[in-house]
């Protein structure tokens, strides 16, 4: 009999967990638009999936709603251009879900021919689809872009990438790896995953191919294996209230840190960064450029001669801004070359920069 009553409390618990996870489900022909409906919300409205504005047009994500500033936490397709104001999201009556542009149709999650019977914007900031049997086949928290919530983690080989800019979310410069030896490391992007490109790494390898960087509600933020918590690298116990959510996102700069986002006083503050040199980033002032700290702030400058090539993107680099001349003139080319100092600045010793032999007096 006990086993009975035990049966039943369980069997009427599992429904009104369904029930509950369907109240709030984004049924089939379900649509969004950028200027009106432009979103579906969690239970609580603490989170968003639809669309966003971006420098020219709009993006689709996941947001947190109520802060004054935009504060996307998942972007779909970031090596893709946004979309006009007249683009559709769609939930499609054949479980498929696309932004419609004109007669163009734009996939924003590839299931592998798999389809969607519902989809669900949790309160964690997880956007969840499933299938027929009410099974998850995918959701945005197995797939970050930039950022980790409270309860995601990324497993050995995953990477965040940051983006392009604060007003743009496309894929940006740099990259942060859980590494299959268990070393957490930040790298530009398009390199190896070599010691000379790293520029920040917790020093954890050799210690297996289960090891997961976490995020907890307290704003804990560490390495675990199977078994054990290996490293703590923020040291949590920050307050756990539903008005405040912890992220940790690596930034257009490079930086990968910990917020606190209020949901009463609608501020963020940062409560952990994995370096307090804005200048450590390989590869954040681009070609001919080089990074000083001016009022502990990172600040791209060309070298002499150089302009930037675009003005207020320091990663494009700089170019020259003389015209070069040929060193076979007859006549001395003293008149349009000088040789000057840039002081108090170091240069990356890579044998494919160094000339051997070369002097000042050269």
């Amino acid at each position: 009999m006990a086993a009975l009553l035990w049966l039943l409390i369980l069997s009427a618990f599992h429904a009104v967990t369904l029930a509950q996870q369907r109240q709030f489900n984004i049924t089939l022909g379900s649509s969004l638009t950028p200027t009106a409906n432009s979103s579906w919300f969690s239970p609580s409205r603490r989170f968003a999936f639809g669309f966003y504005e971006q420098t020219n047009g709009y993006a689709v994500g996941i947001l947190i709603v109520g802060m004054p500033k935009k504060t996307a936490v998942w972007t779909a397709n970031r090596n893709s251009p946004v979309v006009p104001s007249n683009a559709v999201l769609l939930l499609t009556n054949d479980g498929r879900l696309i932004v419609q542009v004109g007669g163009q149709e734009i996939t924003v999650v590839n299931l592998s021919g798999q389809v969607i019977a519902s989809a669900s914007m949790l309160d964690t900031g997880n956007f969840v689809l499933y299938n027929s049997d009410h099974s998850i086949i995918w959701q945005s928290f197995d797939n970050p872009t930039n950022t980790l919530l409270p309860g995601q983690h990324i497993s050995a080989g995953q990477e965040l990438f940051s983006s392009a800019s604060v007003a743009d979310d496309s894929y940006g410069i740099f990259r942060l790896k859980m590494q299959d030896d268990g070393n957490l490391v930040q790298y530009p992007v398009n390199t190896p995953d070599t010691a000379p490109y790293a520029y920040y790494s917790t020093r954890t390898s050799r210690v297996g191919n289960t090891v997961t960087l976490n995020l907890d509600d307290d704003g804990l933020l560490y390495l675990h294996n199977s078994t054990k918590r290996l490293r703590n690298l923020t040291r949590g116990g920050y307050p756990r209230e539903r008005t405040i959510i912890y992220m940790m996102k690596i930034d257009a700069d490079g930086i990968f840190r910990v917020y606190s986002h209020s949901l009463n006083q609608q501020n963020s503050s940062v409560i952990w960064s994995s370096t307090n040199d804005g200048c450590n980033p390989i590869g954040l002032c681009g070609l001919n450029g080089f990074c000083t700290n001016i009022d502990d702030q990172a600040k791209c400058l060309c070298l002499p001669g150089f302009d930037f090539v675009m003005p207020g993107n320091w990663s494009a680099g700089c170019e020259r801004n003389f015209t070069a001349e040929t060193c076979r003139l007859k006549e001395s080319t003293s008149k349009y070359y000088a040789m000057r100092t840039v002081e108090n600045t170091g240069w990356e010793d890579s044998t494919y920069v160094v000339l051997a032999g070369t002097t000042k007096e050269d």
